[in-house]
């Protein structure tokens, strides 16, 4: 398997951290984990770090550009792209716009485009033959006016109870007079798209952003993130924005009633800044994770952006990391407020099982047309417990799990390196034949390496009765677990 080496191998430039857990765990309470992917970037797995071991937040290390917003309708000023796998394609939709790049003028009125690909690296637009442009409609438009044109952002609808006529959904800004907030739209393919009901869904908000919803499939219900201001005031139906750009999140079970609203919190004590984009969603290998990008703005250092990472386990109280993502020099015209956007959307790509992508935008308000660019992490590669040369442990809370061994996604950075494991009961002793110091070695690079000890690594006599593990790492980075 070709797989980068430890450490920086999978992220240019990483970052020491030392933000707290992201969850409403209480400590010392017991979690049920049965067989599913536990991230360490959570951290509330395990208890504060003990010898040379920290968190370390990993840059996803940037690849090519694999789409330019260059027809005649799009434009430097193209945006709020979302992208998800359906099947055997992957859809793209996005904002074509266009400005002057020096005095900021809007050239052409805003579309909502549409494009398609194979394999997520090469994108192709269809002649949709919907909408027309220049006297012509040979063009990927699925809007070009009205409401959600600004920010349409789609998803396709996994609910078992969705008709086949809604599977395709999505939120958008209301440009309606009268009607602030987010209009909800319906598709059957994801190219022909109509307004479901004359009225906004959600109303109280600030909603100048990438605006989202899902279906959570392990709550079986949905969720939307969308755009407030820390100090936003309701005046009538319009919303006046004070303080810093936030973020709010609600739930429904049929898409048009969303209740309760709840602002999303922070632990770690980061700092009040403002959030451009949330780019939440549920992790696709860990589905009761919730991972998000948000684009933060800092106007004190020349309106710079860049996106950073987060993860809750609620979906409201979310570990936020200070670090970022993507720096404006990954690697090129990231410069300048909107041009260093992460995408909507987390995907896999053909004949590369080992990784995830992303997309990042670059080019905003330039000489020349924005565009995206793929980045990519090893699997759960977000954040590790990175230890160094001296080593560390670290302890789990107690677990309830199902299954027969344990397994890790780690990194072993040096010959010197090594990664071990050992169970505890719910008390803290240590379980006869699965002791740290007995557990062997797990050395490379492995993102499903079992732990094992002279008896074996069989723990089917131990599923379903609280167990602790302590970890003991030397040079290396452990991202993951789960009891297989």
């Amino acid at each position: 398997m070709n797989r980068c080496p430890a450490f920086c191998l999978l992220s240019a430039l990483p970052f020491l951290v030392s933000a707290l857990p992201a969850s409403k765990l209480r400590a010392g309470e017991t979690l049920e984990v049965g067989k599913r992917w536990e991230l360490f970037a959570t951290g509330d797995l395990v208890e504060e770090p003990s010898g040379d071991l920290s968190w370390q937040v990993h840059q996803p290390r940037p690849g090519d550009v694999v789409f330019s917003a260059d027809a005649p309708w799009e434009g430097n000023t193209s945006g709020y792209y979302t992208v998800f796998q359906d099947g055997p394609i992957y859809r793209l939709y996005y904002r074509g716009w266009a400005h002057d790049p020096q005095t900021k003028r809007q050239l052409r009125s805003e579309v909502t485009c549409y494009v398609e690909s194979d394999d997520g690296r090469y994108w192709r637009r269809p002649d949709l033959g919907l909408l027309e442009f220049a006297g012509s409609k040979r063009n990927n438009l699925i809007l070009s006016s009205g409401n959600g044109v600004h920010n349409f952002t789609p998803f396709r609808d996994e609910n078992p109870a969705c008709p086949p006529e809604a599977r395709y959904k999505a939120l958008g800004g209301s440009r309606e007079k009268g009607k602030h907030g987010l209009m909800a739209f319906h598709s059957a393919d994801g190219i022909h798209w109509e307004q479901a009901g004359k009225d906004p869904v959600i109303t109280a908000g600030a909603f100048d952003s990438q605006n989202l919803a899902f279906w959570d499939s392990h709550r079986g219900e949905y969720r939307a993130y969308w755009r407030i201001f820390t100090k936003g005031v309701a005046d009538g139906q319009a919303w006046k924005p004070e303080g810093f750009r936030a973020i709010r999140t609600a739930t429904s079970k049929d898409f048009v009633h969303w209740e309760p609203h709840e602002d999303l919190t922070y632990t770690g004590g980061v700092p009040d800044q403002h959030l451009y984009t949330n780019a939440v969603q549920p992790y696709f290998r860990a589905p009761h994770l919730f991972v998000g990008f948000p684009t933060r703005f800092l106007p004190e250092e020349g309106e710079r952006v860049e996106p950073v990472f987060m993860i809750s386990r609620d979906g409201v109280r979310f570990r936020r990391f200070a670090e970022p993502l993507i720096l404006e020099t990954a690697p090129a015209d990231r410069q300048g407020n909107r041009s260093n956007y992460m995408t909507w959307g987390l995907v896999q790509l053909p004949g590369r099982p080992d990784e995830m992508t992303v997309y990042a935008t670059e080019a905003y308000y330039g000489e020349e047309p924005g565009r995206i660019r793929a980045f990519t992490w090893r699997l759960d590669g977000f954040v590790s417990l990175r230890a160094g040369e001296k080593g560390g442990e670290s302890l789990s809370r107690p677990l309830l799990f199902s299954g027969k061994e344990l397994v890790l996604n780690y990194a072993v950075g040096s010959p010197r390196g090594s990664v071990r494991a050992g169970l505890l009961d719910e008390n803290g002793a240590p379980i006869p034949g699965y002791s740290l110091d007995e557990s062997i070695a797990l050395t490379g690079d492995s993102l499903e390496g079992a732990i094992s000890w002279p008896k074996g690594g069989d723990l089917s006599g131990l599923a379903g009765k609280p167990v602790r593990v302590v970890f003991r790492l030397v040079e290396a980075d452990l991202y993951a677990m789960r009891f297989r």
